[in-house]
């Protein structure tokens, strides 16, 4: 049995075959994972901006519903005025009579003590308000549209817009 040939084995073709079946499966398996990790870090971005820009609106919203007509003009610089939007700053007497604001500098939104509302993760690339019903002879309730467009982490963007109505109404004095 010195010529015996019936040794079984792989040939050279059939190794590099299996190879290549093996190196598009994992190749495949590894696509697939990167593309749902992007999907992932996206899904995370657009969620933290929405968390933000809600907390944030939502912050600003209670202090302009809460608004007081400015008899004297020293904060909106206009007697007997509700609101004043001028130089990217909405501006009204809160309702412990102070004068608040809320300013657009650069691409981060602030209140008037110096405190930001957005993180350093957005960018606020407008901010617009629109107001109605602010004067005292208009015979309407003074209301506020704040519209934003705001853009995050991966991104992400939104445009998202509230219409504030002022709680106290607009009584002539």
């Amino acid at each position: 049995m010195i010529g015996d040939n019936t040794k079984k084995g792989f040939t050279l073709i059939e190794l590099l075959v299996s190879v290549a079946v093996f190196a598009l499966a994992v190749s495949s398996v590894s696509g697939l994972f990167a593309s749902s990790l992007k999907i992932q870090r996206r899904s995370i971005a657009y969620q933290q901006l929405l968390d933000q820009t809600s907390y944030f609106l939502e912050y600003m919203s209670r202090a302009v519903r809460m608004a007081r007509k400015d008899l004297s003009g020293a904060c909106t610089g206009t007697a007997k005025l509700n609101y004043a939007f001028a130089g990217q700053c909405l501006k009204f007497r809160n309702s412990k009579d102070q004068c608040q604001q809320f300013c657009l500098e650069g691409v981060r939104l602030k209140d008037q003590n110096g405190n930001y509302l957005t993180s350093g993760d957005l960018e606020v690339l407008s901010f617009n308000v629109s107001l109605s019903g602010q004067t005292q002879n208009d015979n309407e309730q003074p209301k506020a549209a704040i519209s934003l467009d705001i853009k995050g982490r991966e991104n992400s963007k939104i445009k998202i817009q509230t219409t504030i109505s002022q709680r106290n109404l607009d009584v002539k004095k």
